[in-house]
């Protein structure tokens, strides 16, 4: 037993590979939460700290959850929610909520998600929750109680339908759900149907309606996952795991998107099998980001500031296997970037005229796929 817990302590204090003669006791930082797959090593729902010289520090295990495998947090940043990635016996998933101390996070409540293996979740500012249910095809709708972070019962259920044209798209798979900024859009991405669903939320109602029209389809065989949005709230880029593809779609003056352009991930020869997990954009809008599994690297794109168009500035190694989730830091300085089957996350030093990426450091993290600020 002394031998295990001295091991264990020896992993928390070595996790993280700091930069030489740098002192990071008396530094600021910022703490992220890592979200993970608990099937192996992990417990749950793990603490981070960014260091201003973009290295991190490991703060070890704050909520032991089953299969946290995305965050989000309440715009007044006193909770945290995250979907465990299950199916129970009624083929549903959950919901979690937790406060936010500075030690840890205090379990309050759990709901169901609505569908089964729940992989994404977003909140809005007026604490309305999105889950998208992979297994299940659809989006469910719920609300956290902004005074003590209680989640409510599932409000509404958005069941998408129909199939693609390859094997992962033999019926609806809701990889993604969003808040449309400055609206009460939801924009919900299914990879199974190969669509983008469209709804309006009726604040009122607490319900999700269907605007008109009501999908978007995508290049065959696609594969949509993740999206990110424009500053200028009219071009959205959908990231796109089956083909390895970013693609700019639009929305018209009468506020009906389609689809213009898609451009790869991918550097020319590449030939491997790969896939798409994640897309970020820049506060400024002048860069974007997407990761690449299996080729295991970032893609790295400038945007035209007059037509949206992609132009690569090329691709950074992620210094690991299946980089899931990654995220930038709020200033914009760093990228970090979770490599779910080596164990470590790695953070990168971001150039910000040129968009390029320079590796700082690397911590070791049991199964990653999410990374909050």
């Amino acid at each position: 037993m002394i031998t295990r817990i001295a091991l264990c302590l020896f992993v928390i204090l070595t996790a993280c590979q700091m930069k030489p003669k740098t002192s990071t006791k008396e530094q600021p930082s910022d703490t992220f939460y890592v979200g993970t797959y608990t099937e192996g090593e992990s417990e749950g729902i793990y603490k981070y700290e960014l260091l201003p010289d973009g290295t991190m520090r490991a703060g070890g295990l704050v909520a032991k959850s089953k299969n946290p495998s995305y965050l989000a947090k309440s715009s007044d940043g006193k909770y945290l929610v995250a979907v465990n990635e299950i199916q129970n016996e009624q083929h549903m998933g959950s919901v979690e909520s937790w406060k936010i101390t500075e030690d840890s996070l205090t379990f309050i409540s759990r709901s169901s998600s609505g569908g089964a293996h729940p992989c994404h979740v977003s909140i809005n500012a007026s604490g309305y929750i999105l889950t998208a249910n992979y297994t299940g095809g659809n989006v469910g709708l719920l609300k956290i109680d902004k005074s003590d972070g209680r989640l409510s019962d599932l409000l509404d259920l958005q069941q998408h339908s129909g199939q693609g044209s390859t094997d992962r798209q033999q019926g609806p798979h809701a990889h993604s759900a969003w808040f449309v900024p400055e609206s009460d859009d939801v924009m919900a991405v299914d990879l199974g149907t190969n669509e983008l669903w469209f709804s309006e939320l009726d604040q009122k109602q607490g319900v999700l309606t269907p605007r008109d029209p009501q999908k978007l389809a995508m290049t065959k065989g696609a594969g949509p996952r993740h999206l990110t949005f424009h500053p200028n709230n009219n071009w959205v880029y959908v990231v796109n795991e089956l083909d390895c593809t970013v693609s700019l779609v639009k929305k018209d003056d009468a506020g009906t998107y389609y689809l213009q352009t898609s451009v790869s991930t991918l550097p020319k020869g590449y030939d491997q099998p790969s896939y798409c997990a994640d897309i970020h954009m820049t506060q400024d809008g002048r860069f974007l980001y997407a990761s690449n599994r299996g080729h295991n690297s970032i893609a790295i794109f400038a945007i035209n500031k007059k037509n949206g168009a992609l132009v690569s500035v090329g691709h950074a190694s992620t210094r690991g296997d299946f980089p899931r989730n990654f995220t930038l830091s709020a200033d914009g300085d760093y990228l970090l970037v979770a490599n779910q089957k080596t164990n470590n996350i790695v953070s990168f030093q971001r150039n910000k005229e040129t968009g390029s990426l320079t590796f700082v450091d690397e911590c070791e993290a049991a199964t990653p796929v999410c990374i909050l600020f």
